[in-house]
């Protein structure tokens, strides 16, 4: 007999993490399976990592920190002389993972490296909806290249990973700029300090929400929200300001005419000369591919990684109308990005080295591919289910099951103590496309009932009179036990 008087834990799942079950899970790893499936068709190979590294290798805190945990999750190794006392933690993004690998193996890698990778990264945020401490990444990157049309293949082959994921062609668009035609367009706007580079930039980074108004207003003197919180400006004069609109503005059609709008704005600049010359590269190699403009567009508005790229970026943009489950329409936005990172690996050897590559969040991606309506195929089905219809003949109904599995059909036999009834109702919360019965009757006469379950379910929406549902017992058929697996492939395939 249990204590009453014991303590018994709250059943609860750790805040910021989730549990999911066989829909969800198959939906990302059907996702993960065709767009790694992409990635190794452009020839790039898998890498695994571990969860844990160094905080040092990460990037994230100075050596010196007492305690390393702000954003991310971390603990310190044995203070020993193997273990030294050193702070590890779990890894927040799967490209800093990628640094420390290319520097520690450089020698034994075959140059330029192209790796792709997938996994759970962890940080140490506050979670709220939608935004979790764990999720899954899937990332692809070359290592050892400059060539802008490195960049272009990280872009094409981002273009055909969504595509495969299940969003039709025109769904989303992957938008392209350049962070040396920023730093170009700061120099012609008079920007010379980091603090008012980075305000300038983070004011573009607005224009999505707040509009041209009101990113005019915090490039210069300063905006004040509804709530009337007051934002400080980037404090540039009225010529500066223009030119900042100007140069987010100069979006066209084609990736062409952009260039052409761009180059009128910030033309003369060293920096941003070279910045227009790398993206008609990209530009001409994504054409080569038979990539147009309605996948991959250049953008000028586009800003990611205020310290951290060094030359183009680029940001999938979802294009599809979305619904939450209310049915109220909802904006994705980003639904993945990246871009050129050439000083990451330099960390660690002090020779930059240059890098490129895409990222994005799985759940994120299956959210709303799922908010779009475009789950619906391939969705997660339970295995065939063979009903206990007599305990004295569970040997007779295992090799039933067994024939089902060597057939390549996933098959259970129900193991709990409950009748016929509650068990077709555990076939159907299984989600089960079929049912398997056999009785007296059928095993005399050797044969099988077999009731097609999603037939039923599709059904029932239609019937609305129980004694006619009953009268017809829909999807429901006596076979012969050589024709079962026929009959279930049938099933499973949709077919009368």
């Amino acid at each position: 007999m249990s204590d009453p008087a014991a303590f018994r834990p709250e059943a609860r799942a750790p805040r910021g993490f989730q549990d999911r079950r066989g829909h969800d899970v198959a939906v990302e790893r059907r996702l993960l399976a065709r767009v790694t499936a992409i990635y190794e068709r452009y020839g790039f190979e898998p890498l695994e990592t571990s969860a844990f590294e160094y905080a040092d290798a990460l990037g994230k805190f100075l050596p010196d920190a007492d305690r390393p945990n702000e954003g991310v999750f971390a603990l310190q190794d044995d203070p020993d002389a193997e273990g030294n006392g050193l702070w590890m933690a779990l890894r927040y993004d799967l490209t800093a993972p990628l640094a420390r690998f290319a520097a520690q193996n450089w020698e034994s890698l075959p140059k330029p490296y192209r790796r792709y990778a997938f996994g759970s990264v962890w940080r140490n945020e506050k979670p709220g909806p939608g935004r979790f401490r764990e999720f899954v990444q899937c990332d692809a990157d070359i290592v050892g290249s400059a060539r802008p049309e490195a960049d272009a293949e990280i872009i094409a082959m981002a273009v055909e990973g969504l595509e495969a994921a299940g969003l039709p062609r025109g769904a989303a668009v992957v938008k392209i700029n350049n962070r040396k035609l920023l730093n170009g367009l700061l120099s012609a706007a008079g920007v010379e300090s980091e603090g008012q580079k980075l305000a300038v930039l983070r004011a573009v980074d607005k224009l999505d929400r707040l509009g041209p108004d009101g990113v005019r207003l915090l490039l210069g003197e300063g905006r004040k929200d509804e709530s009337g919180d007051f934002t400080k400006g980037a404090g540039l004069n009225a010529k500066g300001i223009e030119a900042v609109l100007a140069f987010t503005a100069a979006g066209a059609a084609s990736r062409a005419e952009t260039l052409d709008r761009i180059a009128a704005v910030i033309g003369g600049s060293a920096e941003g000369d070279e910045g227009l010359t790398e993206l008609r590269a990209i530009g001409d190699a994504l054409s080569s591919m038979g990539v147009d403009e309605g996948r991959a567009k250049f953008d000028p508005s586009v800003v990611r990684g205020l310290e951290y790229y060094t030359g183009p970026v680029f940001e999938a943009e979802l294009l599809l109308e979305a619904k939450d489950e209310k049915g109220r329409p909802i904006q994705f936005g980003s639904i993945g990005g990246g871009g050129r990172y050439d000083d990451l690996v330099a960390r660690f050897t002090g020779e930059r080295t240059p890098a490129t590559g895409f990222s994005f969040g799985v759940s994120r991606l299956a959210a709303a591919l799922k908010a779009s309506g475009r789950t619906q195929e391939g969705a997660a089905r339970g295995p065939v289910v063979v009903i206990v219809f007599d305990p004295d003949h569970m040997a007779d109904y295992f090799a039933v099951a067994a024939l089902l599995r060597n057939e390549g059909i996933a098959a259970e036999v129900y193991l709990g103590a409950s009748g016929m009834r509650a068990q077709m109702k555990y076939a159907d919360r299984r989600m089960a496309p079929a049912a398997v019965i056999i009785g007296e009757d059928e095993r005399a006469a050797g044969t099988v009932t077999v009731k097609d379950l999603d037939l039923g379910r599709a059904l029932s929406a239609e019937v609305s009179d129980n004694a006619a549902w009953r009268e017809g017992r829909p999807g429901q058929a006596t076979i012969p036990r050589a024709d079962l697996v026929p009959f279930v492939r049938r099933i499973l395939a949709g077919e009368p």
